[in-house]
């Protein structure tokens, strides 16, 4: 929807502003300067001070009004310097400056106003402290908003309005992050650094409240993480066709609505609290369902709070056939108490539930279970005995990669088959994207070292969503950047979320579902190291530390009889359609394909066919991309990397040489 633009007068000169406006950007937008106490560019305009009033002209009527927080909806005439307007800023001027004489800031901001008269307010309430608190309210704002503690607050009124804590002593629930000492104008809040004795604080302070401010002002209208959590990514996922559906063969579904982040937030979370992994997040995208009925299991009829759902549970279930919002939670809340990972859950059973579709496996296997996809109530079954190392529920628990020997074995079940749609790479059950139209995703996802895991998992938005890495070299580049960038998160305990779930307005370009490299956050992040640690951080060295790591878990998974690149072959369903349903719910997609990329005729060739031929050129694009991927990793052509790259990152000892001596070319 295109931008609503009105026309305004401003100081005689008529200029075009974006209806709703508030009317303070819109002046120095346009180079008019305008006093302001009160006004904080991170925070919500309140009117406070008043010093930023101008006079508007309205149908023809004229009024005061303060510009940070009155909105632009019509047409108007402002005058931002009249004679009644100076008189009036003037006035309050000295009476600021009769209070706080010597603080600076009201110093400058009386000499702006031409107010000189010290004496003329002056009385038992002035405070002749340079750093005197002169109730701005920027504190109480930042505590809110930032953080969203709410521990800061006015109390009194009139003469004797003054800030304070709850009961006028220092809140217990205050988590030190020093919001209120960032924004405070005067310095009437100091901040004592003497807790994990960083290196400099203040140049972790000034990065963290870049961050904070984003989080504060640009959350609620792109990603709605403090709003919705990562539950956000579930519609994203089923507009762009990524979300997994029946164990990946679809990337939608027409009940995704009944677990998507709108039914979500309207039905289970708990909101209006300050919640997140940890005190002083201002994502906060951690979510709780609250007063919970458990319907199933040892807690059956007990009332539980939920940490989550996040998106991959909801998206696990969608994978299972599961859209039920009890069944999401009630599948959460069992899995984080039995200490089982809900993607790996729900990618195996998907897995199952295809095969007892597809007559792999009976009613006689499962223990009466009929497993097919969208059975809430024999899936919470399973889990419960798997937890309890009893029926059916064990031999899903061991796995996509046991269960697919197994049944070959013991049923006489197609290898070949149970090979194309056993979501998992090195024995590590996929994540839940369907990833069929990104070849970096395909590739970041099955040459992963720790398995299958997120270090990739975005990789999918730059690549099929918005077409940024478009050759094999600028994927392989991708896939040798990120996954590294996010081994750094982990090794030295960062989120990754603060990095790319909120893009600064400066990238003009920002959609809410995309997900970029965002160089404004690395630096931050490189400060964080510097600020703790005193030591200087750039990408070069940043890639270094983690490319240790990442080539030392390569090498240990050679050692463990993985690592090479027969372990880097995907499940052709991460791939493309394995099943003649696949092909059909994007024939439209595919046979397009096969006529403009591949270069065959699609006209009177039979399903298997085009399968057929769809998979040779896929899986061709696939190896080349791994290609690229070891060439710029400084693996061999096997994927086990190089003795001499150990050198360049000074990890050749004799022990991991010894490993990969015999896989040298």
């Amino acid at each position: 929807m295109a931008t609503e633009k009105i026309t305004i007068t401003i100081d005689g000169k008529e200029v075009s502003v974006v209806k709703g406006s508030y009317l303070l950007g819109v002046l120095r937008d346009n180079g008019v300067h305008v006093p302001t106490l009160c006004f904080h560019k991170d925070l919500t305009p309140q009117g406070l001070c008043r010093l930023c009033t101008v006079e508007i002209e309205q149908r023809g009527r004229k009024k005061l009004v303060t510009s940070c927080n009155f909105p632009v909806r019509g047409e108007i005439k402002v005058e931002t310097a009249s004679e009644r307007v100076k008189a009036h800023r003037k006035r309050l001027a000295e009476m600021y400056l009769g209070r706080w004489p010597e603080v600076p800031t009201i110093q400058a901001i009386a000499k702006l106003c031409g107010a000189t008269d010290r004496e003329k307010y002056r009385s038992e309430l002035t405070d002749e402290n340079p750093k005197a608190c002169i109730l701005c309210g920027h504190c109480v704002l930042a505590c809110d908003e930032f953080v969203m503690e709410r521990i800061l607050d006015f109390a009194g009124r009139g003469i004797k309005r003054h800030l304070t804590m709850p009961f006028g002593e220092v809140d217990p629930h205050c988590i030190g992050c020093t919001s209120c000492a960032y924004v405070c104008p005067t310095g009437a809040i100091e901040i004592v650094d003497d807790m994990n004795h960083p290196v400099d604080p203040q140049l972790i302070r000034e990065y963290g409240m870049k961050i904070n401010a984003e989080m504060a002002t640009l959350d609620k209208s792109q990603c709605r993480m403090r709003e919705v959590g990562t539950a956000n990514i579930v519609d994203v996922m089923d507009a762009y066709d990524l979300l997994p559906v029946h164990n990946y063969q679809y990337g939608a579904h027409e009940d995704t609505p009944k677990i998507n982040s709108v039914t979500l937030k309207q039905d289970y979370f708990t909101q209006d609290h300050p919640d997140g992994c940890w005190k002083g997040c201002s994502m906060a995208c951690a979510k709780t369902v609250d007063g919970f009925e458990i319907k199933t299991g040892p807690y059956k009829g007990q009332i539980v709070t939920v940490d989550g759902p996040e998106y991959e549970t909801a998206a696990a279930c969608a994978n299972m056939g599961c859209f039920d919002g009890d069944f999401v939670v009630e599948f959460n809340f069992y899995c984080d108490t039995y200490g089982i990972d809900t993607i790996s859950m729900g990618t195996c059973t998907a897995f199952v539930m295809e095969c007892y579709e597809n007559g792999i496996i009976t009613k006689e296997h499962t223990g009466g279970k009929e497993l097919k996809f969208g059975a809430t109530a024999e899936v919470l079954e399973c889990l419960h005995e798997a937890a309890l190392g009893k029926g059916f529920g064990v031999e899903v628990g061991q796995g996509i990669r046991r269960l697919k020997e197994k049944w070959a074995k013991e049923l006489g079940a197609d290898p070949d088959f149970l090979k194309d749609i056993g979501m998992e790479a090195k024995g590590l059950e996929y994540s839940e994207y369907m990833c069929k139209e990104s070849l970096a995703q395909q590739a970041g996802y099955t040459l992963a070292v720790k398995g299958p895991q997120h270090d990739e998992a975005w990789l999918i938005f730059m690549d099929m969503v918005n077409n940024q890495i478009p050759s094999f070299e600028d994927k392989a580049e991708a896939l040798y950047y990120y996954p590294l960038w996010r081994t750094w998160f982990g090794l030295h305990g960062l989120c990754k979320l603060l990095w790319n779930d909120v893009v600064p307005l400066s990238n003009k370009n920002f959609k809410p579902q995309e997900a970029a490299k965002v160089p404004e956050h690395v630096e931050d992040f490189f400060k964080f190291h510097e600020g703790m640690t005193g030591i200087p951080l750039d990408e070069e060295s940043m890639l270094a530390q983690s490319a240790r790591v990442h080539n030392l878990q390569r090498v240990m998974s050679r050692m463990f009889g993985f690592g090479t690149r027969k372990n880097d072959i995907p499940p052709y369903r991460a791939v493309g359609p394995v099943t003649k349903a696949e092909y059909e719910s994007r024939a439209e997609r595919y046979d397009k394909q096969m006529n403009e990329i591949i270069g065959i005729d699609p006209e009177g060739k039979n399903i298997e066919e085009k399968i057929k031929i769809l998979r040779e050129y896929r899986m061709e694009q696939y190896n080349k991309v791994v290609d690229s991927a070891y060439l710029r990793r400084g693996w061999t052509s096997n994927g086990v990397p190089k003795i001499e790259r150990l050198k360049e990152l000074g990890i050749d000892l004799p022990e991991l040489v010894e490993i990969v001596k015999d896989d040298q070319e």
